[in-house]
């Protein structure tokens, strides 16, 4: 990459950046961060003991639709070879 490429990179997001401000597109965004932030701050998060219970629950399911995954496709499979 050239000196000149960069230049023109920076003239390219400075462009952007100007028509993204004129457009009024930079305080939306600004505003929906803002917004985010509030809305975050009214969240009740997990405790540690409620996250690692939690997780567990999701790894035993994941393991046990796996299985029944697992379970399914062999009796098909077998049910195909069967007839064919």
């Amino acid at each position: 990459m050239s000196n000149y490429s960069i230049f023109i990179w920076i003239a390219v997001l400075g462009v952007l950046f100007a028509i993204l401000w004129r457009k009024g597109q930079l305080l939306r965004l600004s505003n929906y961060i803002a917004e985010t932030r509030e809305e975050l701050k009214k969240c009740t998060w997990p405790t540690w003991a409620e996250l690692k219970g939690s997780t567990a629950v999701v790894m035993i399911c994941i393991a046990l639709i796996g299985g029944f995954t697992i379970v399914v496709d062999l009796i098909f499979s077998s049910i195909v070879r069967w007839i064919t």
